[in-house]
């Protein structure tokens, strides 16, 4: 994360009147600077490696204010632990139910939809907070199920 990010999200924490804390920088770090998505786990391991005194809990805790404040996201997987990312960095997951693989498309793919439910049934649909499952191009034509749908603007 480029300084000018995190020094422009910690200036966000104290407007609002919230303490920066040793765990909420170190937080805010951890998930600027992944590589992939990572569980709370993944996340207290990586905290706790840097700062011992930081304990779980705290890291639980946290993850919780940041997300209640809207700066981080989570996103379920299908049945596995829930994945966090910077709410800044939204997009949704395509997750290949045969192989695994995950695919990160911008949230902006799913606004028909999002336009569609709210007109027609005045629902407002949070897309990043589930996966979308189905089969990569490679799985579903290896399975011989289905072609893939062509890619649709």
């Amino acid at each position: 994360m480029p300084d000018t990010q995190l020094t422009s999200m910690l200036d966000e924490l104290r407007r609002r009147g919230k303490r920066l804390t040793t765990a909420r920088r170190v937080l805010l770090q951890e998930l600027a600077e992944a590589d992939a998505h990572l569980s709370v786990e993944d996340l207290a391991d990586r905290v706790q490696a840097g700062h011992p005194g930081i304990h779980r809990a705290t890291v639980y805790r946290t993850l919780d204010t940041l997300s209640d404040l809207g700066m981080v996201e989570h996103t379920h997987f299908g049945h596995g632990p829930a994945v966090y990312h910077l709410r800044s960095d939204l997009h949704q997951h395509l997750i290949c139910e045969s192989c695994g693989k995950v695919v990160e498309v911008p949230s902006s793919v799913f606004k028909r939809v999002e336009r569609d439910l709210d007109d027609n049934y005045g629902f407002v649909m949070r897309s990043q907070h589930f996966a979308i499952e189905g089969r990569c191009r490679t799985c579903a034509q290896e399975s011989g199920h289905q072609e893939p749908l062509e890619h649709v603007h």
